[in-house]
């Protein structure tokens, strides 16, 4: 198994690096300066110049792609200099030459080109309010889908089956930003001294006396707006791998020797129908924590959707590379991860 983790993460490690090469071709190649948009319109040609060489855009894209790479890498040669000991903090393996050295360090993801504060900073701020969100998200979605699938499958073609079956349909046809407006519409604004929710609001909010405070409640409705796609899949992937299941031989010679039906259920024909699911709940967790873009622009809710729109409509390219980067991380892991869970919920299932 540790050798089968191995090579998908070289196959993984591959990924990110096509994805970056493509992200980074197609922002440099627009006719966007970024330099003259760190200034302003009122910057003279001179500061424009000295700024684009100061940020490297002046190389040609092949040696600003190799930059970049070497910037993410967590080994890579540098000269043992105190510039670069406080830009990329990292440890020297061995000499190479009279400065250089073979180092080991941190990605390193570069300075935003409009606020100046390291992509890191900016991602340690948006990352925890995004995950927090997805994970209420898919936690809910998860537990009703499974949920609404089981008790689908256990009386099927029945009046409870077909509304659920509506239910899921409904609820993956509808996008999410659209669903984001309606219940914004009717639960904040409409029924909002019913309810106590907002329209919009972030995580934390500043209060009356200047002082951040944490507001759960803001989380309700884009968890719900956010779940509700994901559990009308759920929902369907649960009720057909479910009704396959239950007519298998075991599930039948498991009935007749006796065993509680609860028992059937949970722990024979649920856990061999597990796989599907465990595939399409680490496929929307990914989707989920790695920008609700949408989402959280009806809310306002400050996360990595929001980051990273501000960083395009800036064409602030380190940011954009850092949520790009975060992205294909958190859909490489979670993909080797459902990989591995195969193999533990389904005995039949080899690597």
């Amino acid at each position: 198994m540790i050798q089968y983790a191995l090579r998908r993460l070289a196959y993984g490690l591959l990924v990110m690096v096509l994805v970056i090469c493509t992200v980074t071709s197609i922002i440099y190649l627009t006719p966007v300066d970024p330099a003259q948009l760190t200034f302003g319109q009122r910057s003279d040609v001179s500061t424009v110049k000295a700024k684009t060489a100061e940020l490297g855009l002046d190389q040609p894209l092949y040696r600003q792609l190799l930059a970049y790479l070497a910037d993410i890498s967590p080994v890579s040669i540098l000269k043992q200099t105190p510039e670069n000991q406080r830009k990329y903090h990292f440890y020297p393996l061995f000499p190479i030459g009279e400065t250089g050295a073979l180092v080991l360090k941190a990605p390193y993801l570069r300075e935003s080109y409009q606020s100046g504060r390291p992509v890191s900073e900016i991602l340690a701020e948006a990352i925890p309010n995004t995950a927090l969100l997805a994970g209420i998200a898919m936690l809910l979605a998860t537990l009703l889908g499974i949920l609404f699938g089981v008790l689908a499958a256990l009386r099927p073609h029945t009046v409870g089956d077909h509304l659920i079956s509506v239910f899921s349909v409904f609820g993956y046809s509808l996008p999410s930003y659209v669903a984001a407006m309606l219940l914004a519409l009717v639960f904040g604004f409409w029924l909002g001294d019913r309810t106590g929710l907002e329209v919009q609001g972030s995580l934390y909010v500043l209060d009356d006396f200047g002082d951040w405070e944490f507001r759960w409640r803001n989380l309700v409705l884009p968890a719900i707006a956010l779940g509700m796609r994901p559990v009308a899949l759920i929902t369907q992937l649960t009720r057909s791998a479910m009704l396959d299941v239950l007519s298998q031989d075991f599930v039948r010679t498991a009935a007749a020797k006796g065993l509680p039906a609860r028992r059937i259920v949970v722990g024979h024909a649920l856990r061999n129908a597990l796989n599907p699911i465990v595939s399409a709940v680490s496929g929307w967790f990914a989707a989920l924590l790695t920008g609700a873009f949408f989402v959280e622009n009806v809310f306002n809710f400050k996360g990595l959707g929001s980051a990273t729109i501000t960083a395009l409509l800036n064409f602030d390219i380190p940011v954009v590379l850092g949520c790009v980067l975060f992205t294909v991380s958190i859909f490489v892991v979670v993909n080797i991860i459902s990989d591995l869970l195969y193999g533990l919920l389904d005995p039949r299932v080899t690597l």
